[in-house]
């Protein structure tokens, strides 16, 4: 059984303040499930104005630790952009899929890998239950559910396929900052191929940054 799940966190370095999950069961979403949680540490303005989660709604909620239990037991974990919740999810000891790196495999060309971005442009029509949003963590599980399970039917790929893209570097398409921001990376390396060599010497990038400079620089 696959469950997807989601966090939602008082700022990208900060703690859980939302966690959600639905499950696919032959091919069908089921048992989703939700709780609000109060953090370590207050909520950023910035995250409030992403998910709309406020101090006053988890002033009251239970810790992370009284409710993760009930979250465990899969045979494996899905997310979109799985190395973030992973890391807000230590407690979950299994193996992980993203699906934002099986979409940068199966739609190279796509300008944005995001969920949102995704769900549109693939046309794709998850049954979220009414009174859900964007950025809220179970409304987000559905939507990553339906991406899985569309890829899933389009791809073909098996369970061990998907781990190893999972947990391999991934090519990005476009460069999301710089003076080069919103080229893609085939075209830099064209017009600016020392602009790559350049950011390849920075020591903040992440692998798939790296991954996708070098394969575009031939190193």
């Amino acid at each position: 059984m696959l469950r997807v799940i989601d966090t939602e966190t008082t700022s990208l370095e900060g703690g859980v303040v939302e966690i959600a999950s639905v499950d696919i069961v032959n091919g069908v979403i089921c048992n989703p499930m939700s709780d609000l949680v109060k953090p370590p540490e207050p909520i950023s303005f910035e995250a409030m104005a992403i998910h709309h989660i406020t101090e006053d709604m988890v002033e009251n909620a239970p810790l992370i630790s009284d409710v993760i239990d009930r979250y465990l037991g899969a045979d494996a974990y899905v997310a979109h952009n799985a190395k973030f919740d992973r890391s807000k999810l230590p407690q979950i000891d299994a193996p992980w899929i993203c699906t934002q790196k099986l979409a940068r495999k199966l739609f190279p060309a796509h300008a944005s890998h995001s969920n949102q971005y995704l769900r549109y442009s693939l046309g794709l029509k998850p049954a979220v239950p009414e009174g859900l949003y964007a950025h809220r963590a179970l409304y987000d599980c559905y939507v990553t559910a339906e991406l899985l399970i569309y890829m899933g039917s389009l791809a073909k790929w098996t369970m061990r396929q998907m781990r190893e893209i999972s947990n391999a570097p991934s090519l990005l398409h476009t460069l999301r900052f710089g003076k080069h921001k919103g080229k893609s990376f085939d075209e830099i390396a064209v017009i600016d191929p020392q602009y790559l060599r350049w950011l390849l010497g920075s020591s903040d990038l992440d692998e798939d940054l790296q991954f996708t400079i070098r394969h575009w620089l031939g190193a």
